[in-house]
Formats: structure tokens, C-alpha cells, sequence
């Protein structure tokens, strides 16, 4: 379990959606159209209110979004990272997460941000491999003293 800092500034967001009514592949097949940074700019998260997956865009400095997506203020903050493979049953990525969380009583859960994954294998070690990876994000922040 890594700790990241996501920072807070301009996403795009493609609308609440589930995988198979166009939405989602559309916003998916905007941002794979551009150059593939290093690491992904891409975050999936679930939008429990609303009961469908919302796919935001870490927006590069200077570029605009289609004028189908939104752009939206990302708060940002503290996560609690942890890789499993895409697809596949998440619980022993939550385990650790949850362990990670009781070793370090510094950090809690924080529940007013969504948890968010992304994909972190390119296309070709995903062929070779046979699977994808995936990063699961658990929003955290600094636990009260």
C-alpha cells in the first residue's frame, strides 16, 4: 500500500454511466485517442447517489475537453493505493488497504470523497500478460488528534 497526493484542480468527467450504454465508451475512447503519459491520468470511480460509474480525466494544462464531457472542480486529497488485477475480486486489495489504515492510525477513511481505480497496464504487458492491473484508490485524510 502506497500513500499518493492527487492534486486538486480541472477534471473531465464523463457523466454518470454504466459500462455498455455508449457513455463510458465514448469518454474512453476520447482520452485513449491522446498521447499515453507514463502514468495514467484516468480515474474511474461509482457514483452511489446517482448508481452509475463516473470516469474523470486529470485535464492537461491548456487543453479543452469535447464539448460532450464536463469539466469538473476535482478536490483532490490524500489515497491509500494498492494494486489487484482488473476484473477480479477486489476484497484481498481492501484487506490491505484496511490493514494498512490500522497499522497507520495517523490516516482514516474519508467518506466524502469516492473511492477511485484506473487501470495502470498498457496494452501491450496486458496482452503478454494476459490480464490487466489495476489501481484501487481509497480516499484517506490525517485522522484527528
Amino acid at each position: 500500500v502506497r500513500v499518493l497526493e492527487i492534486p486538486s484542480g480541472k477534471m473531465v468527467a464523463s457523466g454518470c454511466g454504466m459500462f455498455g450504454d455508449g457513455m463510458l465508451e465514448k469518454f474512453d475512447e476520447w482520452f485513449s485517442a491522446l498521447p499515453r503519459p507514463v502514468f495514467p491520468r484516468d480515474f474511474l470511480g461509482f457514483d452511489q447517489a446517482r448508481g452509475g460509474f463516473v470516469w474523470y480525466y486529470m485535464l492537461p494544462e491548456g487543453a479543452d475537453p469535447p464539448p460532450e464531457f464536463e469539466l469538473v472542480d476535482f478536490p483532490g486529497g490524500l489515497y491509500a493505493v494498492a494494486t489487484g488485477v482488473d476484473g477480479e475480486d477486489n476484497g484481498g486489495v481492501m484487506q490491505a488497504i484496511d490493514d494498512f489504515l490500522r497499522d497507520h492510525p495517523q490516516f482514516v477513511r474519508d467518506a466524502g470523497r469516492p473511492e477511485l481505480g484506473n487501470v495502470i497496464t498498457p496494452p501491450m504487458p496486458a496482452l503478454l500478460l494476459g490480464y490487466s492491473q489495476m489501481d484501487h484508490y481509497i480516499p484517506i485524510k490525517k485522522a484527528r488528534a
